[in-house]
This record gives C-alpha cells, structure tokens and sequence, in this order.
C-alpha cells in the first residue's frame, strides 16, 4: 500500500513511502539527509527511488553506511538494505553519491548533534528578496540529488510514523520550516486590556538564522523580534488589514493601515503573502542571553478605529529613570476596528526552510495586561497551541511548557519528545507590577 494516498503524515503501517523534496536538506559531507519519525524501535528496510540518470550512492543510518548502484534508466524502487532502529523517535538517513553526481553541500553532519550553519553557508542573502524564490532555489537545489522518494518497510514502521506525505497546501515548503508553536494567555473575564507587557530570553546558542521570536501577538497584529541573516537582527510590529488579501495592493484606502508615528530609525511599509497590512521594523543587534522588555497598547475611538502602538526595551540602555531604555517602534490606526486588545499571545517559528534542521528555544515571562486605568493583572497561565504542520503530523519536534518562573516555547531540530497540543501551563506570579510610567512613554515623528 503507498502512503501517498492517505491524508495525513502520522499513518499506522509498516510500508511507508517517503517524498524526498519535503523531508530533506542537504548535508555535510557532500550529501542529503532524510528525516522521518517513528513511534516504535525495529528494523526498516529502505528504497530509493531515483530519477533515472543513476550512479553509486551510498546510505548512512545510525552510523551504518551500505552502497548501491542505481541503473542507468531505472526510476522504480530499488532496494538499499535493512537496518535496526534501536529507539524510536527520529531518524536521518544520509544519502550520498559516489558516482556521476555533483552534489550541493548545506548543513550540518549526520548526528543529532545540531550544528549552527556558517554565515556563508544560510540566511536571506539581501534585504527584501521574494520568499517564493527563495523556495523555488531551494526546490532546485534538492532536485540535484536525483533522489525522489524512499520507500521505508519493517517493524520499525508498524506504529505511528511522521513525515511530510505530499505538497498538498505547499507542505514541502512548510514542513521543511518546521512547526509554529503558540503559548495563548489568559486573561481575567470581562479585563478590557489596553495595555500588554512582556519580556522575552532567547538562551545562548538558540537564536538561529530564521528565527521569529514574537513576545506581543494580539488578534489584530504581532510584535517581536527576529533572526533575519547572519548579520542582520530585527524588532518587528506589524498590524493586519482587515481587508483579507495576499496582496497588500490590493487594499481600499478606507482598509489600509495608517501609520500615525514611529521611532528613530524604524522602517515602515506595507507587507504581504501572510495576510497583509502595515509592518515596521527597527534593525537591532539583539543579544542571545539577554532580557528584552516589549510594551503593547490598543486603544479603540469608539468611532470604528483602534490605535496599536509598540515599545522595545533594551536593559543596556536603561539608567536610573523609570522610563529609560525604552524606545517607540511605531503606532498604527487600523480601521474597521473597535476592540481593546484581545487574544493575547506569544510565538516562535523559523521562516526559512533551510535552517529548519537546527533547535531553537525562547523563554517568556513576567507578563502583565493592564487595563483603562491602569490597574496591572498578572497573566500566569498560558495554553499551548501549534500550526498545521504540527496538527496534521508533519512534524513533531515541538514543545512548550514552564520553568515555574517563566514559559518557554521550542521547536526544529529533529528532538524526540514532544508536548501535546492544547496542554495548560502555569508559571509563579511575581511581587510588583513593571515600573513604566505610562503617560511618559516615548513618542515618534
């Protein structure tokens, strides 16, 4: 029976077959590696399907390497070898070719040791290149492999197994960025939040290139913070339109964002392919290690529009003051619109696709919503919530919890455990609410 017919990536069989152009990356040395997951330990028995030109290749799983020679013409299953999974959880067959192949490098080695990519080697290479493009090279560069698909039997494969099944939805790009992750606040019943404080850590050695760290997600609009290349970090606030459309074009100017201020060197624009709206960000060297404050209000007018305005705080520019170290973003009205800020959350995601084999954890705390008046309330239970990716079973590497004083979220890389989606968490509440003085906040041009 083929797999390719079933409508999810978690079947319960013992022949699966796997598409190569979602579920691989190329590697260290010279070669691609395969991630799929299983749920039982056993031996598997591999595949391959190639594209006809063949050639030498050889196989590595779990340090075992077999050879096989693929006949010129021949684009049907041919078989590889057996080998025993000794755990369940992921496995990474590395494949490379010994013969009549050229093949592109990328990565890290076969190990579960998660390697940080050169500079050279990943990240966006300039400022405002289209992602479709960015998926069509990486389509190309996995087409050199000459690799189609696997074919994966045994015992290994009789429980629940996880890959990305077909590109249904455009899944060979999603699954290769791996599973968005969600941590969703809870707010007192009938609280009118206006006001919305975060701080967020991202741990040394976890802020990889791709990597979306958002602290202040509302229903409207997000705020964060970001790994956009090797040289380039960013704090971004973005508002949606509510006008729904790819497109941001194609927005009437009675939907558009307005934009009302914004602080020193932030960018401000439009932006799309995720819904559009208004987006603006300020390039700064954030660092792994280090506690960032962000600062969120929504103010409706009672007349069908509602002001979002986002502060950042960084600790090493702060001094004695109340107020020091912190620095306006930007503040945008969003038509349509009469609602203090609603649906409280965080996130973490990776949006590129090459840098979806590499870990990345961030840890929130300390949050506080504070309504009209100004009277603070603690938020200190949150509910773990996950993308499509990870609800189909695509993937599986994603997970969320507390620490006792603050949530954390992590996702990527290819770890065994997973947290189930919907589960609760609760984090210690802390003696005092943030020392701001909300009506000396700084303002933009």
């Amino acid at each position: 029976m083929v797999l390719s017919l079933f409508a999810t990536g978690q079947e319960k069989s013992n022949v699966i077959e796997v598409p190569f152009a979602g579920n691989s990356w190329a590697a260290q040395p010279a070669g691609w590696e395969t991630w799929f997951r299983t749920s039982r330990a056993g031996n598997v028995v591999v595949y391959i399907k190639g594209d006809g030109k063949g050639g030498k290749w050889t196989f590595s799983l779990n340090d075992e390497k077999k050879s096989v020679m693929l006949p010129a013409g021949d684009t049907g299953f041919v078989k590889v070898g057996e080998w025993q999974l000794a755990d369940s959880g992921y496995h990474a067959l590395f494949a490379g070719a010994l013969q009549t192949r050229s093949v592109y490098a990328y990565g890290r080695a076969n190990s579960k040791e998660h390697k940080k990519p050169d500079a050279k080697q990943t990240g966006k290479q300039g400022e405002g290149q289209d992602e479709e493009d960015e998926e069509a090279a990486a389509a190309a560069k996995l087409s050199e492999s000459g690799i189609k698909a696997y074919r994966l039997e045994g015992d290994a494969l009789s429980g629940e197994n996880n890959y990305v099944k077909n590109n249904e939805g455009n899944y060979f790009y999603w699954g290769r960025r791996g599973p968005s992750v969600h941590l969703n606040y809870m707010l007192p019943k009938d609280f009118a939040a206006e006001w919305f404080y975060n701080e967020v850590t991202v741990p040394e050695g976890e802020d990889q290139v791709g990597s979306y760290f958002m602290a202040n997600g509302f229903g409207e609009g997000y705020f964060g913070m970001q790994v956009n290349s090797p040289t380039e970090r960013r704090v971004l606030f973005s508002v949606w339109s509510p006008f729904h459309t790819d497109d941001p074009k194609l927005i009437p100017d009675s939907q558009k964002i307005r934009m009302l201020g914004k602080g020193k060197d932030v960018y401000t624009g439009e932006f799309g392919n995720e819904g559009s709206g208004g987006q603006s960000f300020l390039r700064f060297p954030w660092k792994a290690g280090r506690t960032y404050g962000f600062l969120l209000r929504g103010v409706p007018n009672g007349k069908g529009m509602t002001t979002y305005t986002a502060w950042f705080r960084d600790p090493e520019a702060g001094g004695a003051a109340v107020n020091d170290g912190w620095r306006m973003i930007a503040s945008f009205q969003r038509p349509g619109t009469n609602t203090w800020l609603t649906r409280l959350h965080s996130f973490l995601e990776n949006f590129i696709p090459e840098t979806g084999t590499l870990s990345r954890q961030v840890f929130f705390g300390n949050q506080w919503a504070a309504d009209a008046s100004g009277k603070w309330v603690q938020l200190t239970s949150a509910k773990f919530t996950a993308d499509n990716t990870a609800r189909i079973g695509y993937r599986k590497d994603y997970a969320g919890g507390s620490d006792g004083k603050r949530f954390y979220l992590k996702n990527d890389g290819f770890f065994d455990h997973f947290t189930p989606i919907g589960s609760t968490f609760q984090r210690a509440a802390v003696g005092s609410a943030p020392a701001i003085n909300l009506k000396s906040l700084p303002t933009g041009n």
